[in-house]
């Protein structure tokens, strides 16, 4: 990936050497992800960093099992926390709740067609079951997300609508569609073609977000007073005759940050956008050239940091209304990244059952095998 230069140079977050028994390594590039890998990711909130990745075996002979890992706030080790009881072949999907609570959705596999909910209300320790979504979930990384306050969600399902409900979140109800959303005036200016992200305002509205076929338009919408209105950033010249896709959208405090894909094949680039305050005022990056690579899994850190991964094994992290920086190649079979718990950078790789966490210093070039997990997969008994 090519990093272009910065529209304010903010220096990010010193990186700090990680705990545990260390090994030093140069381990080659990572191969390209398994089916369904973008639903990998990890996401920082009060409780900790909670992370998704998928392990096992082949997911045509659905021996691939998602799995949920969570390093508490003040921890430097990660723990396996996946909700017990529902096949989760289908991929993972999170809305942190506040505190230490969090919302997992199972989307549909085989013969499944609604998306079961578990909730936990301690960090994991014990979960129990909510919901479900009468629909099979968006397979995007930002198709459920909860209210500031913890109550609401919003879910985009795979048919193209949007639905919100209140706990016990039984009764689902459907807000947009890509129709409906399509033909009002935000939608027309955007020439709406799908949904691709939910998540809520810091003032509580809910945000829905999508790809637009109008060049140079950034397709997020707010619905203020009953009414869907333009909430995306205004894109500069140079990509003014691209097509942008939000391929991540999340309010993280109060700010909201959203991760954008302009053009493709060898035009393909990545702009990261943090909302500045009222009024709709956004920050964007500069460009980071793909070079024909897909984005295969980003992730969202404290204060709106975003790390993105590649199908090819490049990386790169960047701060809010900072420079993109490029990172030593990652480990073999990373799956996604995470900011350490000392500001450090983890790349969590992942061979069948196990589970490698990997740490690299500020301005290092090298990883150091911090933590592995060793997680037990049962085999055959998805099938």
């Amino acid at each position: 990936m090519r990093a272009r230069p910065a529209i304010a140079a903010v220096a990010l977050a010193a990186l700090a050497a990680g705990c545990g028994a260390a090994q030093s390594a140069h381990p080659p590039a990572a191969q390209a992800p398994v089916d369904g890998a973008l639903l990998a990711t990890s996401v920082a909130t009060e409780s900790g960093s909670w992370a998704v990745v998928v392990m096992g075996g082949s997911a045509s002979s659905h021996n691939n099992f998602w799995q949920l890992f969570l390093r508490p706030a003040g921890s430097a080790e990660w723990r396996l926390v996946t909700p017990p009881g529902t096949a989760d072949n289908g991929g993972l999907v999170l809305a942190p709740t506040g505190g230490q609570s969090m919302v997992a959705a199972f989307r549909p596999s085989q013969d499944l067609t609604f998306t079961p909910l578990a909730g936990s209300s301690d960090s994991g320790r014990t979960w129990g079951s909510a919901g479900p979504l009468d629909a099979s979930l968006a397979d995007v990384p930002d198709a459920l997300a909860a209210g500031s306050r913890g109550n609401d969600l919003i879910a985009v399902t795979g048919s193209g609508g949007a639905a919100t409900a209140v706990p016990p979140y039984t009764d689902w109800k459907t807000v947009a569609t890509v129709r409906t959303l399509a033909a009002t005036a935000a939608g027309r200016r955007c020439t709406l073609t799908d949904l691709t992200a939910v998540a809520y305002a810091p003032s509580g509205n809910p945000l829905l977000a999508g790809s637009c076929a109008r060049a140079g338009t950034v397709g997020i919408f707010a619905e203020v007073g009953g009414t869907w209105e333009d909430a995306g950033p205004v894109t500069p010249a140079d990509l003014a005759g691209q097509h942008i896709t939000v391929l991540r959208l999340d309010t993280i405090g109060t700010q909201t940050v959203a991760l954008l894909q302009a053009g493709s094949g060898n035009a393909a680039s990545l702009v990261t956008a943090w909302s500045a305050g009222p009024g709709g005022r956004w920050v964007l990056s500069r460009p980071l050239g793909l070079d024909k690579e897909t984005v295969a899994s980003a992730s969202l850190g404290e204060a709106g940091t975003v790390s993105v991964l590649t199908s090819t094994g490049s990386a790169a992290v960047i701060a809010p209304a900072g420079a993109w920086r490029d990172l030593p190649a990652v480990p073999s079979g990373t799956a996604t990244l995470a900011m350490g718990a000392g500001g450090e950078i983890e790349a969590l790789s992942v061979n069948r059952g196990t589970l490698t966490v990997w740490s690299l210093e500020a301005g290092g070039t090298a990883w150091t095998r911090v933590q592995v997990i060793r997680v037990p997969i049962q085999y055959g008994s998805s099938s």
